[in-house]
């Protein structure tokens, strides 16, 4: 089998596809995510601080810096500690680890469901006339030997 016709098989495997499917789906939820905590959480909760943003929370690591902004201490090239944008870093991390344990979670009990269903029961088929027969004769020389 030629290396080719190898790799064909493997790509068209069920399993290869599902996991293209997730990572596009997962790319999208991320993004949807991301615009989660920036534009719908944390500006209220920036406002409740007293009107503070946390994409541009940063430390300027230069002393005689003149940047007003994380934006500007970027764009001049100075070192800057962004921890706004890790506080919504690590939001939107627990936004995704939330959703992906209810997924497992979901999951979970949905197997467990399929496994405590009873197996549908078997009803005993009668064996044949000449099976029987054949049964009843093995019956009465094993009882003539005993």
């Amino acid at each position: 089998m030629g290396i080719v016709s190898e790799f064909k098989e493997f790509a068209v495997k069920g399993n290869v596809v599902d996991l293209a499917v997730g990572v596009i789906i997962g790319g999208a939820f991320g993004t949807i995510v991301k615009s989660l905590v920036s534009d719908i959480i944390m500006p209220p909760i920036g406002y409740l601080m007293g009107g503070v943003d946390f994409s541009d929370l940063y430390i300027n690591l230069k002393p005689d810096s003149v940047a007003s902004s994380l934006e500007q201490a970027r764009e001049l090239g100075e070192p800057a500690v962004a921890y706004g944008l890790f506080i919504n870093n690590v939001i939107s991390f627990l936004i995704v680890a939330w959703a992906v344990f209810l997924l497992v979670k979901g999951m979970n009990s949905l197997q467990r469901q399929a496994e405590e269903e009873p197996a549908a029961e078997e009803t005993p088929v009668e064996a044949p006339k000449d099976i029987q027969l054949l049964e009843e004769i093995r019956d009465a020389l094993k009882a003539r030997n005993a």
